[in-house]
């Protein structure tokens, strides 16, 4: 019998031990997450796009392809000819070194443009993969508060029968106290649910099965945000939308660059060679040819492009100063929300929750000396719910802000 009762102690413990292992196993914290995000398709694609860039930029400076010819020259209509010759000839065009320079520059910058799209879609998908690990950490805090509130009514509910048995209490009350247990069956579903969407949410975002489940680290870090200053220059280094502004406004003088290089001309050489009919003797052709793009019909072009992408650097350089500008007016608002959702949660803690456990505490008091009913009870044990679920929701409201303070900075 003590060897059977040992074998099942060691089976017990072997069980315990496998799925703490296991449960562990499954636990997935906020910086996994953030790690996992890299492998986003969203991402990847961006990826695929800069190399491409980069692609096109290699075959910048390829010069026009070279234009051999060969046929009869100066030749009468006569079988056989007693004039002209049969020519070969074989002709280049060099594009001026300048252009090649400005127009390999441009591609280069075009990556760079990317690159910052890439960063901003990298923090975007960030931001909301911790929104959605901050609710579902929220979500569990809830379940386990549901819980404390279960074993709360289900004491009472078996109080109550006993005092049925002795008359000491009605049966409509116990059928109010099911009730109640019965609904927070529903919100436990209703949690649940939310809870596999979050999961099946952040899955997605990492690109992953969207089944996969996983726990998560429940402790969370409330940061003093509300109190930071806010400098300029540095506020405008730290967003990738205001560096893919810069980025494009650096593409644009590249741009009037590669115009501006139009003026330059482009150089050829044509070479020829003619075997002569007859008694014409054997002849060759060397010419040199210049081009002249600064005459009026053929400058309109790039002076007229020239002065349209200074147009268009004016327009980027007022689009930064207003993202700037709406930047900085979120920042100042997300910190006057954090600072009065820290002052709306702190009441919470210090004041409305204690004074409905002392409210419970009084009725369940009473009800335990027969001076005081169960429906009491009842109500004061969903009063004290409701103010630690509204407490949870003004904590919920406080991270979303703290992620979206984080989002404007790009502290990801």
């Amino acid at each position: 019998m003590k060897r059977i009762y040992q074998i099942v102690s060691l089976a017990v413990i072997c069980s315990c031990t496998i799925n703490t292992i296991k449960a562990q196993s499954r636990l997935l914290t906020l910086d996994s997450v953030l790690a996992r995000i890299s492998a986003n398709p969203a991402l990847l694609s961006y990826d695929a796009k800069i190399s491409a860039l980069d692609a096109y930029a290699a075959g910048a400076k390829n010069l026009d392809a070279p234009k051999l010819s060969a046929g009869l020259y100066q030749t009468p209509y006569m079988i056989p000819p007693n004039d002209g010759s049969f020519m070969i000839s074989a002709e280049q065009m060099f594009t001026n070194p300048a252009k090649l320079r400005a127009k390999e520059d441009y591609m280069k910058g075009m990556s760079k443009v990317t690159a910052e799209d890439k960063n901003y879609m990298k923090n975007q998908l960030a931001a909301q993969a911790q929104q959605y690990y901050y609710d579902r950490v929220i979500l569990e805090k809830k379940l386990s508060l549901l819980k404390n509130t279960r074993d709360l009514l289900e004491y009472m509910l078996k109080d109550a029968n006993i005092k049925l048995t002795y008359g000491k209490e009605k049966l409509n009350n116990i059928y109010k106290a099911k009730a109640g247990l019965f609904e927070l069956d529903n919100t436990r579903e209703e949690l649940n649910n939310e809870i596999r969407q979050k999961n099946i949410m952040l899955n997605t975002l990492m690109d992953r099965d969207k089944q996969t489940a996983f726990a998560v680290d429940t402790s969370i870090v409330v940061k003093d945000y509300e109190a930071a200053f806010t400098d300029t220059a540095s506020f405008a280094a730290a967003r990738s939308d205001i560096r893919g502004i810069d980025r494009n406004i650096e593409l644009q003088q590249l741009n009037a660059k590669a115009e501006y290089s139009k003026r330059k001309p482009d150089f050829g050489i044509q070479a020829a060679h003619m075997i002569g009919f007859g008694n014409m003797a054997n002849q060759y052709v060397l010419m040199g040819a210049v081009t002249i793009p600064v005459v009026p019909w053929a400058s309109r072009e790039y002076k007229a492009n020239l002065k349209g992408i200074g147009f268009e650097v004016d327009e980027l350089q007022q689009k930064r100063m207003e993202t700037l500008n709406e930047a900085e007016g979120q920042v100042a608002a997300l910190r006057a929300g954090i600072s009065s959702k820290k002052i709306q949660l702190k009441n919470y803690q210090q004041n409305i929750i204690p004074a409905q456990q002392n409210n419970y505490k009084t009725a369940l008091l009473a009800y335990e000396q027969n001076t005081g009913d169960l429906p009491s009870v009842l109500d004061g044990i969903k009063s004290l719910q409701t103010s630690r679920m509204e407490a949870l929701d003004r904590l919920q409201e406080l991270l979303q802000l703290q992620v979206a303070y984080e989002r404007e900075n790009e502290k990801y």
